[in-house]
């Protein structure tokens, strides 16, 4: 399967994130802002207990680009308005694409400064967006580059929920990711149940499971275009 894949790119959670390194968790950062408060997580609170109605959980998750377990003493951001907030309206996505970018044709932009996914028809409406872990600059279990490749492309092969890595783990192979869709030789948007907050791939866009499976079976089709932005921002460094 996926014999065209290269032994460069990604397609598997990372591991602990380098000691170099100051990993910035996204949702943190939004405590500056006055549409957010912040909250520290209690011992032995969860995303479950803190928000227990599941609309509300999936909107504080995807506002802090991240849904991996909580630690005591972690900080998430909660939009004030949490009761009314819908996905579009907490979008870090333009609702509308401007006059001169309408190419009438749907497509995705992936903006790894914003950590995120956003899914425009072909009116350059926003439909739908998501949370992404994207490739990181330095990966401790392989010499190659982690960062991953930017441009416009467009998704030329897409699986189920069964589809795995032939590369990592490294000598192994069989990382699950979930509903894969294929952009450029082995660089994918995929599910993963790792998604903590700052970027931190083999090189892949990983995505929020739920996410990936509405995109590969909802809006993906062969020939949808992608366009994956650049990292801007500049990690911290000890």
């Amino acid at each position: 399967m996926k014999n065209y894949i290269i032994a460069f790119t990604c397609l598997a959670p990372c591991l602990a994130f380098s000691d170099a390194v100051v990993p910035a968790y996204y949702g943190a950062n939004l405590c500056k802002f006055s549409e957010y408060k912040c909250v520290k997580v209690d011992r032995g609170e969860s995303w479950e207990t803190l928000f227990p109605n599941e609309s509300e959980r999936d909107l504080v998750q995807r506002v802090n680009r991240n849904y991996n377990s909580l630690w005591l003493g972690k900080v998430i951001a909660v939009p004030i308005d949490l009761a009314h907030a819908t996905v579009l309206s907490l979008s870090p996505f333009a609702q509308v694409l401007p006059t001169n970018n309408l190419e009438h044709e749907k497509k995705i932009i992936v903006d790894q400064d914003k950590l995120a996914w956003g899914a425009y028809n072909e009116l350059g409406r926003l439909v739908n967006w998501g949370p992404i872990a994207s490739g990181r600059d330095r990966c401790p279990d392989s010499a190659n580059a982690c960062l991953t490749l930017t441009g416009t492309y467009r998704f030329f092969s897409k699986e189920n929920e069964k589809c795995k890595s032939d590369i990592f783990p490294i000598g192994k192979g069989g990382a699950p990711m979930p509903y894969c869709m294929y952009y450029h030789k082995g660089f994918a948007m995929h599910g993963s149940s790792d998604m903590p907050g700052y970027r931190a791939s083999h090189g892949c866009v990983r995505m929020f499971t739920r996410d990936a499976k509405w995109l590969n079976e909802e809006f993906v089709q062969v020939g949808t275009k992608v366009v994956v932005m650049p990292v801007m921002s500049v990690e911290k460094k000890l």
